[in-house]
């Protein structure tokens, strides 16, 4: 969502039990760069990729100890001035980066060397397009990547052959209230698991809903519901859906116009997300990502605020930190001014 590219201060709202800082549970890395990051993505704790504003796109093959500039995707005509919302990547030479931005500023660049050159494989055909996410199975060669709403369908692509060729998918069920898009805030919108399929989240004036279809193979058909996040705004609804095995799956948000403001800011479902349930115990605030971590059982979410941790399931969320975060691929996660930092497992509270 077009909106989402600049996110506004703090309006001093009061945090609800807001942490001290815990620089323990986040171990704070050099990026090297000053780059507003939204994009992460962890091939295996050891190898990562981080992309940003500005053209920028980061790698490490050491687990972060250190990171490494990319040569900026398209940099020899206006790639400097893209904005990478959203990297996935196969291994340490093969990635995919997304930029987002009105029509032709949204496009797609691949590398097969370890970033040190760069192939656009795809750039928006549509004027009023917007990219929002993209997802990349690191086990095959497909792929999914979505777009804000063009004349009045959500746009949804598909590709077979790690992202060099997009085909559009459309279907049905796809249709957009008024004013509604999805939030590039942490490329992670959409998911797709193998039991339940495709699902991702919106927001908008007309409030927030979820998209899921009915299993991976069949594009025929899309059913919507509503979430009990924060809607009524440009900027509120959700912002982030993960999954953890066939069990749950957690959506995450609010406003990010009012990030301290913890009300409406994750929900649960139980039942593939057909149906949905508030958190009784939110998060401490506005929170634009969520991931399930297997290694050490419990969800990770994290905003502007700072980040929060749930070991039932998204039921209930207890403050980790109060830093400024957009985007998790654990155990990294990334910020704005170019800040990468790698979770620390011992320093989680006990369950």
């Amino acid at each position: 969502m077009r909106l989402i590219l600049f996110l506004v201060i703090s309006l001093g709202l009061a945090a609800a039990q807001a942490p001290a800082p815990s620089p323990q549970v986040w171990q704070m890395q050099d990026s090297g760069s000053t780059a507003s990051l939204r994009g992460i993505d962890s091939v295996d704790g050891t190898v990562a990729w981080a992309s940003g504003s500005g053209g920028t796109v980061l790698r490490t093959v050491d687990g972060g100890a250190h990171w490494t500039q990319c040569a900026v995707p398209g940099g020899a005509k206006d790639g400097a001035t893209l904005d990478f919302r959203g990297v996935q990547a196969w291994d340490a030479t093969t990635a995919i980066v997304m930029a987002s931005g009105p029509g032709d500023k949204s496009r797609l660049y691949k590398t097969v060397d370890g970033c040190k050159t760069w192939e656009l494989a795809f750039r928006n055909p549509d004027k009023d397009g917007f990219w929002d996410a993209i997802l990349a199975n690191r086990f095959d060669k497909d792929g999914q990547m979505l777009g804000d709403p063009v004349d009045g369908q959500f746009t949804y692509w598909e590709t077979e052959d790690k992202g060099s060729t997009w085909n559009r998918i459309r279907t049905n069920g796809l249709a957009a209230q008024p004013n509604e898009g999805a939030f590039a805030a942490s490329n992670s919108a959409l998911f797709v698991d193998e039991r339940y399929g495709l699902i991702f989240v919106t927001g908008g004036p007309a409030g927030p809903r979820v998209f899921f279809s009915e299993d991976t193979s069949n594009h025929g058909k899309f059913s919507t519901n509503s979430i009990p996040l924060s809607g009524g705004s440009a900027g509120a609804g959700g912002f982030s859906v993960n999954a953890r095995d066939w069990c749950c799956r957690v959506i995450v948000g609010g406003d990010y116009a009012k990030p301290s403001q913890s009300a409406g800011t994750a929900a649960r479902s139980v039942d593939g997300g057909k149906t949905w349930t508030a958190s009784t115990t939110p998060p401490h605030g506005y929170r634009s990502t969520v991931q399930w971590g297997e290694s050490i059982k419990a969800w990770i979410t994290a905003g502007t605020n700072g980040s929060d941790i749930s070991r039932d399931d998204g039921k209930t969320w207890q403050a980790l930190d109060n830093g400024d975060w957009n985007a998790l691929s654990l155990p990294f996660i990334v910020g704005p001014k170019g800040r990468i930092a790698r979770l620390n497992p011992a320093a989680l509270p006990n369950p």
